[in-house]
């Protein structure tokens, strides 16, 4: 027997034990005073039928403003607004700032964690005059355990691995650097770092499709949140929860010392290069002379860090980013450049 009746006398529809299971419609329900369930079931139907007739939801909040009222007029320009605001590059860093950490919190409400979320805002951090970390999450409500989270929904920021870093190349931010200098900036356990996939770097996404680990370096969580879905923020902040509460001190940590030892691979190879440079001429002897100067200079950073590293057993936060960028190197060769481009 069908469930609705149409009543072409009374031009009406009579539905007989009718019942729904769907936990969204149940929620809204189910958070009603008992006096409006009836009057809100009759306008959800009324709007849901608009909305198939128009069958686009933008073209049904347009043609149905005067027969729904200033509320659904409302809704239409928040929805047109946030869409418009979310690419606007100079305020959509803040957009997410916002909704990443207030669905953090909600998370944290529903599943009844202690955990909170704060946003940093203009705040620096242990780096002077340095905001990287834009939100900072308290585990168990402790601040001296703490997961911080870098929002970067921008496509000019690369995944930038250390193996094909070059340090001689114009600094810029990386997935790498950001969660190497949340870290160091906020003091925290791990650091997470959050991208929308509609505005990520391909070489991201190549990477982590959805959630990604990069061992001694951080947890990396491509959401949606046009769509509103942080599920992979959860998986990706819930893994770096578990390193927070459970990691333990270790005498030698494998993780960074097997970065460092790549990172020396990939610079004896580049001495590689030098093979084919050697030509009879003035300017390519320059260019030799140059990589020579590089790898030298290179190899002297690597071996400071290298034995700090096994001297202590591990590197300071403040440390592991200083090696990550080789600043140092940078300026050092600016001068020897100089020199051999006056032979």
């Amino acid at each position: 027997m069908a469930t609705i009746k149409i009543n072409q006398q009374l031009k009406r529809i009579e539905i007989k034990e009718f019942e729904i299971e769907n936990q969204i419609v149940f929620n809204y329900f189910d958070n009603l005073p008992a006096s409006e369930r009836d009057e809100k079931l009759l306008r959800a139907i009324y709007i849901g039928v608009l909305a198939l007739m128009e069958d686009r939801i933008s073209s049904f909040l347009s043609k149905t403003s005067n027969e729904l009222g200033t509320e659904l007029e409302s809704l239409k320009m928040i929805f047109e607004m946030k869409k418009e605001l979310f690419y606007k590059s100079t305020i959509k860093g803040t957009l997410a700032e916002d909704e990443v950490a207030e669905f953090l919190n909600q998370y944290f409400l529903d599943k009844r964690l202690k955990d909170r979320a704060f946003i940093t805002g203009n705040t620096a951090g242990n780096l002077p005059r340095n905001k990287t970390g834009d939100i900072i999450c308290e585990v168990n409500g402790t601040p001296d355990l703490k997961i911080a989270i870098e929002c970067k929904f921008d496509k000019s920021v690369r995944l930038g691995d250390i193996e094909s870093k070059d340090i001689f190349t114009r600094k810029s931010d990386t997935a790498w650097s950001q969660l190497i200098e949340t870290q160091a900036n906020r003091d925290s356990k791990v650091s997470l770092i959050v991208f929308d996939i509609s505005l990520v770097e391909n070489s991201v996404l190549k990477s982590f499709e959805n959630v990604g680990y990069i061992p001694g370096v951080g947890f990396v969580a491509i959401i949606n949140s046009q769509k509103g879905d942080y599920s992979n923020l959860v998986i990706a902040y819930m893994l770096a929860r578990d390193i927070a509460l459970n990691a333990k001190e270790v005498e030698l940590d494998k993780d960074i010392l097997a970065m460092m030892v790549n990172r020396i691979i990939k610079d004896i190879n580049e001495v590689l290069i030098i093979k084919s440079l050697v030509q009879n001429n003035i300017d390519n002897n320059k260019a030799i002379l140059k990589q020579l100067e590089k790898s030298i200079l290179l190899m002297e950073f690597n071996q400071e860090y290298l034995k700090r590293f096994l001297s202590q057993g591990t590197l300071t936060k403040k440390d592991l980013l200083d090696f990550y960028s080789g600043e140092d190197v940078k300026d050092k060769y600016r001068l020897i450049e100089k020199e051999i481009n006056e032979l």
